[in-house]
């Protein structure tokens, strides 16, 4: 496989970082959104609506970061990766798109019956979101044909079962974030539903992701002798039944931000484990790290870049949380 040196691995970490924010914060917008296009009471879903709205633009920040981290610092990689979804990836945008025009104007809806297909775009954006950027995870996973940094495929590979299914398996784990969001951020009967939700939400949660796993060791020998370390597993096994029991344990418990801290933590050790078993893959099957990435100068401008981005698109986060933090009530929608 080749050394990787340092700055690039430097340059992998910052761009790792970024996508891994935007899942755990846009993850948990997105998975609000199709539980809201769900809900039948108007004003359990405008406390859904308003629990979100001040803070969702501020989270796919981290999605640009990302893009443009991976442009600029791999571009060898995105040259294959983007022909290879064009598709997926404008769909997805698409979908941002319609989601955000439903967020930001449904209380502008002229009638209740205007304001429930707001909500079903709600619904639409975010579910087709969820679903293509696991599509976009399951078709990197699987591998991506290429020869020489060409993309060589026919431009269908995210149509295999494999990739179908990891979109599944995200929109599933982000409806659970959803849950627990509102089960933090809300009270009395849309709590309770809220936890309801998550409780069966997290079962179905750990079933597709170990189904999920089991199924990833069979796609590459790799993957397998990655994923059947022991000192990878045994880890594994141990930090994720710690936290179901953090999550079980904040359901009943007054502490309502606990389960919510614990999907956020299954989801940083699902990421953990692709990056296990990738490494120092950054496309499968052939193209590392090392081989994909821009020059020195590049690397460095661009890791400037992000020293001074993410410090300061974190305290915005955390100023926006701190701001509109609180229990939000149902009102009149």
């Amino acid at each position: 496989m080749g050394d990787i040196d340092g700055l690039t691995l430097l340059a992998a970490g910052a761009l790792a970082f970024s996508v891994l924010n935007y899942v755990l914060l846009d993850g948990t917008d997105l998975g609000v959104g199709v539980l809201l296009g769900l809900t039948r009471n108007a004003k359990h879903r405008r406390a859904m609506a308003v629990s979100i709205l001040p803070i969702w633009d501020a989270n796919e920040t981290w999605l640009v970061l990302g893009g443009g981290g991976l442009f600029a610092l791999f571009p060898r990689a995105y040259t294959i990766l983007l022909p290879a979804l064009y598709l997926p990836f404008i769909v997805m945008f698409l979908a941002l798109m319609l989601r955000a025009m439903a967020l930001e104007f449904r209380d502008y809806s002229p009638s209740p019956a205007i304001k429930r297909c707001v909500d079903a775009m709600l619904l639409c954006g975010s579910l087709l979101t969820g679903a293509i950027q696991g599509v976009i995870l399951g078709t990197l996973v699987q591998g991506i044909p290429n020869d020489r940094w060409q993309y060589t495929g026919n431009g269908r590979e995210w149509l295999g079962v494999f990739p179908l299914y990891c979109g599944v398996v995200l929109v599933v784990g982000y409806a659970w974030l959803g849950a627990c969001w509102l089960n933090w951020r809300t009270e009395h009967e849309l709590q309770r539903r809220s936890c309801f939700q998550a409780k069966a939400l997290a079962v179905v949660t750990a079933v597709l992701l170990l189904v999920l796993v089991s199924w990833t060791t069979t796609l590459d020998t790799r993957y397998a002798r990655r994923l059947s370390d022991p000192m990878v597993w045994l880890p594994a096994i141990v930090v994720f039944t710690g936290l179901m029991t953090v999550f079980w344990a904040g359901l009943r418990s007054h502490r309502d931000f606990l389960p919510l801290f614990a999907a956020l933590g299954v989801f940083v050790l699902a990421f953990a484990l692709v990056i296990v078993a990738l490494y120092p893959l950054i496309v499968p099957p052939n193209l590392t790290l090392q081989a994909a990435t821009s020059s020195p100068h590049s690397q460095m401008f661009m890791l400037v870049g992000f020293a001074v981005l993410i410090p300061v698109t974190l305290i915005y986060n955390t100023y926006g949380f701190k701001v509109f933090s609180g229990k939000v009530r149902p009102v009149r929608d």
